[in-house]
């Protein structure tokens, strides 16, 4: 009797490479340990990848990048480009008998089309919403954001949301959203951003041993809505409260606002205590993090932050290191008192208390036990995988060839 094929997962992606994503490649490992079979549509990234690193059979299926966005109208052809070969690849998935059910990945939120022709046959279609596009938009425009497009965006949203046979988002603000953009509350799952206990090494006191001056961490995508900036002069300040030795900056991570932060470095003679690493994969996150003494997150309070929940902040309170955060909504619910909070993100105020967490051990090993027990109970990604996987479970039952 012929062995039936396995049931199969395509995931979609736009904004990154698909070795990039680290919440994708936590899902697909766990579809893959469910006994999905897994392709991941993305942008092209490392040349002649075919296979998700740290997967065991992950197909990837990517497609080259030939516009990158910074106005409207340069956004608008370069997601009109994703959208066509997303759709070029997601049809051959269909036609060669995968693509059992689909996972879209946003931003954009604008492959609603492709989720009602999928609806239409019958497979299922999950939305991850990763980003609130709208308070993207506005953030981006600097508080003067163009009312028609800030409509079309929520509009994009809705339909994104309600053409979807369900939906995963990173927390309970996100959860709110989809149900006011009138999803039922029965179709959404929180599965929160957070890696993975296994992708931890000893987290036993994080801190720069007694040879080596204390690092202050940044993590994470350099775009204008970060506000890296912020953290580079607060090291400015710190160093004019405890001088230059003993203590740096590194900040790991790429993104479009690069060439400004390293301009400011150099403008401003930060270079000996300013480093930057580029983008860096799960093990040297890992070895970065478990070497610093306190973390920062700079996220200024706009509303797409105070909804947001930063991977940063799991990565950093995962390994046991104090954050620094302006005070945002969803960062408090996930750091706690892992994390000491400052009013409006401004580098004065997080010299201040950098030089205070800098000279007190003692608070920074109350924190570090904090954060490791949050993580350990609330936010690894083993305590999120089950809600993840019964998603699937739901709509698609056990794998062929799987006992139920």
């Amino acid at each position: 009797m012929p062995r039936r094929r396995r049931t199969h997962v395509t995931i979609l992606i736009a904004n990154l490479p698909a070795e990039r994503d680290r919440r994708v490649i936590r899902e697909c490992l766990t579809l893959e340990q469910a006994g999905y079979e897994v392709t991941v549509i993305a942008p092209r990234g490392e040349p002649g990848l075919r296979v998700l690193p740290s997967s065991r059979s992950t197909r990837l299926k990517p497609y080259p990048v030939k516009v990158y966005g910074a106005g409207v109208l340069s956004f608008a052809v370069e997601f009109g480009w994703s959208f066509g070969c997303v759709a070029v690849r997601l049809l051959g998935e269909l036609l060669r008998g995968r693509a059992h059910a689909v996972q879209v990945c946003n931003p954009p939120d604008v492959y609603w089309p492709l989720a009602l022709l999928f609806r239409a046959l019958g497979r299922p279609w999950v939305f991850d919403h990763h980003d609130l596009c709208p308070e993207v938009y506005a953030t981006r425009a600097a508080g003067r954001p163009n009312p028609l497009m800030s409509r079309l965006l929520v509009l994009l949203e809705r339909l994104t949301l309600r053409t979807a046979s369900a939906v995963v988002v990173t927390n309970e603000s996100f959860r709110d959203n989809a149900v006011r953009r009138g999803v039922s509350p029965d179709r959404v799952t929180v599965v929160r951003n957070g890696p993975a206990a296994a992708e931890i090494g000893d987290p036993g006191g994080p801190g720069a041993p007694p040879d080596r001056p204390h690092r202050i961490v940044y993590l994470g995508v350099l775009g204008r809505q970060d506000n890296v900036e912020a953290a580079v002069l607060a090291a400015e300040l710190l160093a004019r409260r405890r001088g230059r030795a003993g203590w740096r900056l590194t900040i790991a991570g790429d993104g479009e606002m690069m060439p400004a932060l390293t301009k400011l470095v150099a403008d401003r003679g930060l270079a000996d205590l300013v480093e930057f690493t580029g983008w860096l994969d799960g093990p040297a996150v890992d070895t970065l993090l478990r070497s610093a003494t306190v973390a920062i997150q700079p996220d200024a309070p706009t509303r797409m932050n105070h909804l947001s929940t930063m991977a940063k902040t799991v990565e950093y309170i995962g390994r046991g290191v104090p954050v620094v955060a302006a005070d945002l909504v969803e960062t408090r619910r996930t750091a706690g008192a892992a994390a000491v909070y400052v009013p409006t993100g401004a580098p004065e105020e997080f010299a201040v208390v950098l030089d205070q967490l800098l000279a007190d051990p003692a608070r920074r090993e109350r924190m570090r036990v904090v954060g490791l027990l949050r993580f350990a109970e609330q936010l690894s990604w083993e305590q999120q995988a089950g809600a993840y996987r019964s998603v699937w479970q739901t709509l698609l039952g056990a794998p062929a060839g799987l006992p139920g």
